[in-house]
């Protein structure tokens, strides 16, 4: 969640996002129009591009040389392409190709895969456990996770009665969210065992299409947008192993009470009863575009990032401590236009209260990158792990020139 990339009619553009008051444009290219995919591997100068000119090829560049690297023409239009230091994945209608990232070579084809016409799946990016996830059906609520390492099918969760809608996994590939085409309920499981660890409601009253779930870089929090106004999101917490010994008085015989009573109730009451609140909440002033969301740590405090289908990108601030409704701190345009109408609307809104940077800035509650699990932008070489030499292949992906790989921040 370091950078951001975006398609448009005339090319695509990179921006990097490590600061709120600035939008620092890294590079465009206008050499392919009507881009509809691209994809960074995290902050290096390897981007993947497909466009509407051609949609069955995908295109690997080196952008900072401005070379390609090699391209892949398939059998269909390319729906989603998804990649981490050791896979790149790319997802057809009923097929997924698996490459190694190293020499972009195929490894496996996943053949026959249940119809899915939006190109759903997931790949975790932390490469050691290059787990992808996908729909195991066409009718129902099926995951299907793969091991993207072992190239062998991990298992299978039934985790929704309808069609699914939304995967993500969080950064360590331990946890994997999901949404089906209702958009009301959104379920955790542990991966790769497929245990239902969490399972949260977004609403009741009307069904929406969710667009965007993404976890934050800690695991903390998790975060769902639709083509509603509101984004939710929710915090990954068990409330009952951190209370303390209630004392015996007759509300908490009762609780106690009531909770063993779930056990012998329907699964689906049961769940109803275990499902939590939103933790946070952001309301949009558009609805019915769709938009991505993302949680990161930039300037040492947690965000809410949002870009919408407009060109547009909001960063909201997130209290971690109290949660609640989240506050529009910038908002900033990504087609170059529009720069004097976002400085006046942003002049016009409160400072923050003192209290809330206070609580944010807390030691315990932000973790420094340092501490966070997973590969950050910057390399897990730069952590102080070390990537096994076999992981490296002397094909045509050249990034080493430039000690890219891993990548380094621009």
């Amino acid at each position: 969640c370091s950078s951001l990339a975006i398609g448009t009619t005339t090319g695509y553009r990179l921006f990097s996002l490590s600061s709120v008051e600035q939008l620092d444009q890294v590079h465009e290219s206008n050499e392919i129009p009507d881009v509809y995919i691209v994809e960074r591997l995290f902050s290096s100068s390897l981007v993947v591009v497909v466009s509407h000119a051609k949609p069955q090829q995908m295109n690997v560049y080196h952008f900072k040389k401005g070379t390609e690297i090699c391209n892949y023409s398939y059998s269909s239009n390319i729906l989603s392409i998804r990649l981490n230091r050791q896979r790149l994945v790319v997802c057809l209608e009923e097929s997924i190709y698996i490459h190694n990232i190293k020499d972009m070579k195929l490894l496996k084809t996943i053949v026959d895969t249940p119809p899915n016409t939006t190109g759903l799946c997931a790949l975790s990016i932390n490469h050691a456990n290059s787990y992808l996830a996908y729909p195991g059906s066409a009718t129902s609520g099926e995951i299907a996770l793969y091991d993207g390492n072992t190239l062998k099918t991990a298992c299978t969760i039934p985790a929704h009665d309808g069609p699914l809608a939304a995967l993500a996994f969080n950064c360590t590939g331990s946890k994997l969210a999901s949404a089906s085409e209702k958009g009301t309920v959104i379920r955790v499981f542990s991966i790769p065992g497929g245990q239902k660890l969490y399972e949260f409601r977004r609403g009741m009253k009307r069904y929406v299409n969710i667009s965007s779930l993404v976890f934050s870089m800690d695991s903390q929090f998790l975060c769902a947008s639709s083509n509603t106004e509101t984004v939710h999101i929710f915090k990954l917490e068990h409330l009952t192993d951190s209370r303390p010994e209630e004392p015996p008085t007759w509300s908490g015989y009762m609780g106690k009470m009531f909770q063993a009573a779930t056990n012998y109730l329907p699964a689906q009451v049961s769940g109803m009863m275990n499902q939590d609140r939103a933790f946070a909440t952001v309301r949009l002033n558009i609805s019915g575009q769709r938009n991505i969301c993302a949680l990161s740590t930039i300037q040492k405090l947690p965000r809410l990032l949002v870009t919408t289908s407009d060109g547009h990108l909001y960063i909201y601030n997130l209290d971690p401590q109290d949660g609640g409704e989240c506050v529009l701190i910038k908002k900033h345009s990504l087609l170059g236009s529009g720069k004097m109408e976002e400085n006046k609307e942003n002049d016009l809104r409160p400072p923050l209260p003192q209290s809330y940077a206070a609580t944010v800035a807390r030691q315990s509650t932000v973790p420094s990158t340092s501490t966070m699990p997973g590969y950050s932008e910057d390399g897990g070489a730069l952590r102080g792990e070390v990537i096994p030499e076999h992981e490296f292949a002397t094909g045509p992906v050249c990034l080493d020139d430039e000690n890219e790989f891993p990548p380094v921040s621009i």
